[in-house]
């Protein structure tokens, strides 16, 4: 679990690619204070495992389901990433509930400033849209932002001079793509709509009238 608060920028150093997967090497410091073995690390707001490390620099692997469903695969050497630890259970919780399980890419297609703001207006699929609302919660590249306005396939979002310094999203251009989460607690409310939406018994007015109930 992560709260989309980012601790530090890190760089790809290598990028290898074995088969449709690809291992990952990324240069860092502060995430790397107190890392283990099996850590996980959020990389762009993906929760990746750290698989070894050094001093400065840890290891993970991208699954192919991860490089296919992600904007990770725009990587290469020299890249520049978010970084942040999984919360710490007597932690602060600054940001809001993110898992790390990207629900998919989003392409930004404009930004503008605004007095101390940078506004950012992404274009996302349908299916993710559904889960968002005006001053809800949203995970870009694993920063966690509020949406400012809705259409109905954009978002918008507004960056601070200090998240535009502290995040890679002060680089980001249109036209970049973006990994995009969804408020986690949006998701589960709009599943247990549809289920509950969803008939799950067969005995109907019509099933008992057919066999003798009337």
């Amino acid at each position: 679990m992560f709260t989309g608060i980012i601790e530090e920028i890190g760089t790809i150093e290598q990028m290898k690619q074995t088969g449709d997967a690809i291992v990952m090497t990324i240069g860092a410091k502060r995430v790397l204070e107190d890392v283990r073995l099996g850590d996980s690390i959020a990389v762009n707001g993906v929760c990746l495992t750290v698989t070894s490390f050094t001093e400065r620099q840890f290891t993970v692997d991208v699954m192919p389901e991860t490089v296919k469903a992600t904007a990770l695969k725009t990587l290469k050497p020299g890249s520049k990433v978010n970084l942040e630890r999984a919360m710490a259970a007597g932690g602060r919780f600054g940001g809001h509930f993110v898992t790390g399980h990207v629900d998919g890419v989003g392409r930004i297609i404009r930004q503008w400033p605004k007095a101390n703001a940078v506004y950012y207006e992404i274009e996302v699929p349908a299916s993710l849209r559904a889960y968002m609302i005006e001053k809800g919660s949203v995970a870009v590249d694993g920063t966690s932002l509020t949406i400012f306005g809705l259409s109905e396939r954009t978002f918008i979002v507004s960056l601070i001079p200090h998240t535009r310094e502290a995040t890679i999203l002060g680089e980001k251009r249109p036209g970049d793509l973006v990994n995009i989460e969804c408020d986690m607690i949006g998701k589960y409310v709009a599943a247990f709509l549809a289920a509950k939406a969803t008939p799950t018994s067969k005995l109907t007015v019509e099933f008992l009238e057919q066999h003798g109930y009337k």
